[in-house]
């Protein structure tokens, strides 16, 4: 390359606006050979905002600026023309200037123009490459709307997805809440995305309460999204009342119709009562004394349900009854087997007892017992049992027909009593001789073998004599 020629290249690099090499120096040897001696980490960044910088980045791709016409020529501006041995404007002349600006010549075709392209080719590539992330910078940017709970805002985003978008904006959802889309749906610039947060709501609807979760923002929202007839209904709050995040306790009575029938006349209403009493005082029907309805008046009135209501009058009652005595049985060893003696005779107690008496629409119904008290203490019965063995024989009348004369007797009946009721048992002896013979009670009360076994004796003593009509028995 001939003198000249450098001196031409040199003449060039002192334009600071282009960039120089003096971090390099002079020396060819120390640029970097990537570009033909040009650092790219040494170009000069544009300013924001500056003529012919890059426009902001954060610029949705659809607001950007059509592209200018010629990157280059925008960035680097082209210089003036001047004559050979003219010093550049404003710069203070050197020495030897004028000398190397005589010795100058014109350059050879296409001499000029190929340093230029040599110089500006890595600055045109460094544009290049800037260009190119920003646009691919600017078109992973998005503008969305997102809308929390009822409170929109538009944002720009590098998200995704929505739950990268929430993720990025510090917003948490529970199981309760909507996001619409749904999460994990991909984000593209103009889309919306809406948090609705779930509240809790108490809801007691006609008497049956629910545990519901809404993201309704007011109860009239509330009632709507479930479906809820508030015409005519009674409410315990207002329908405007908005529902705040810690939830709210709701009771809803809807109007229903109700017949009340009472006096032999049936009154229909509508009514939305929390209770059947309401709906009947709603019905101009008033209860008295122990009037009462056919359902429980504290109950909740269903929607069609007739109530009839009961006239009451009542009166009370006292009547005095017997209590029963028990008996209390003893044994007795001086008794003979299957012989019983009442040793104290019982007695029944007294109770008075209150009974209630009443007439449901004129008709009488059954006595009610409310009431009693024990006058007197019922006393109980003594009975001895005999527990000794029963002799089988008395000796002088083992022999005779003992059979053929109760038959003839008693008819063989052991608590036969004659008509006079004087004479009893098998063998018709008195009380008075029955006890002569060791004998307890009445004859007619004691068991056949001791019947038997006291006749014998008494035979042993008087004979058949006792026995003036059937006495010729014993002897067949």
């Amino acid at each position: 390359m001939s003198k000249s020629q450098y001196e031409t290249y040199e003449a060039y690099e002192t334009h600071e606006a282009y960039g120089t090499f003096e971090a390099h120096g002079s020396d060819p040897a120390h640029r970097p050979p990537e570009y033909g001696g040009f650092d790219v980490h040494s170009a000069q960044t544009l300013a924001y905002g500056m003529p012919g910088a890059y426009d902001d980045t954060y610029r949705p791709a659809y607001e950007l600026p059509e592209p200018a016409a010629d990157v280059t020529a925008a960035a680097f501006p082209r210089q003036p023309v001047r004559a050979a041995g003219e010093d550049l404007p404003g710069a203070a002349a050197r020495p030897g200037t004028a000398r190397r600006g005589a010795r100058r010549r014109k350059p050879r075709y296409g001499e000029r123009s190929d340093g230029t392209v040599r110089r500006l080719l890595p600055q045109a590539l460094v544009i290049a490459f800037l260009a190119g992330g920003t646009t691919a910078f600017v078109a992973k940017d998005k503008a969305v709307e997102l809308t929390v709970d009822g409170k929109p805002r538009t944002l720009h985003t590098f998200a995704d997805d929505v739950t990268e978008l929430l993720a990025q904006q510090s917003v948490e959802v529970g199981a309760h809440d909507v996001v619409v889309p749904a999460p994990g749906t991909e984000l593209a610039s103009g889309d919306e995305v809406s948090v609705h947060y779930g509240r809790p709501l108490r809801l007691t609807l006609d008497g049956h309460r629910h545990e519901v979760w809404t993201t309704a923002h007011t109860v009239q929202e509330a009632l709507e999204q479930f479906g809820v007839r508030a015409e005519g209904a009674y409410l315990s709050t207002s329908r405007s009342l908005p529902i705040g995040r810690h939830g709210l306790a709701l009771d809803v009575r809807t109007e229903r119709s109700v017949t009340v029938m009472a006096d032999g006349r049936a009154r229909t209403v509508r009514t939305n009562a929390a209770t059947v009493r309401e709906a009947v005082e709603e019905a101009g029907i008033t209860l008295h004394g122990q009037d009462t309805t056919s359902v429980p008046a504290d109950s909740f009135p269903r929607d069609g349900q007739t109530v009839t209501v009961l006239r009451i009058k009542g009166t009370k009652e006292v009547r005095e009854e017997a209590i029963p005595y028990r008996v209390q049985r003893t044994e007795d060893s001086s008794l003979f087997k299957g012989t019983e003696v009442v040793e104290r005779a019982g007695q029944p107690g007294l109770r008075r007892v209150t009974y209630s008496l009443r007439t449901v629409n004129g008709v009488r119904q059954k006595p009610r017992r409310t009431d009693a008290e024990v006058v007197r203490e019922p006393r109980p019965e003594v009975v001895k049992v005999g527990t000794r063995p029963m002799p089988t024989s008395v000796h002088g009348a083992d022999g005779l027909d003992w059979h053929g004369l109760a038959a003839c007797e008693s008819g063989g009946r052991p608590n036969a009593v004659d008509p006079s009721g004087t004479y009893g048992g098998l063998y018709q002896l008195d009380s008075q001789t029955w006890r002569g013979l060791g004998g307890s009670g009445r004859p007619q009360d004691a068991s056949e073998q001791e019947q038997t076994l006291r006749a014998k004796k008494l035979y042993v003593r008087r004979g058949a004599n006792p026995w003036p009509h059937c006495g010729a028995r014993l002897h067949g």
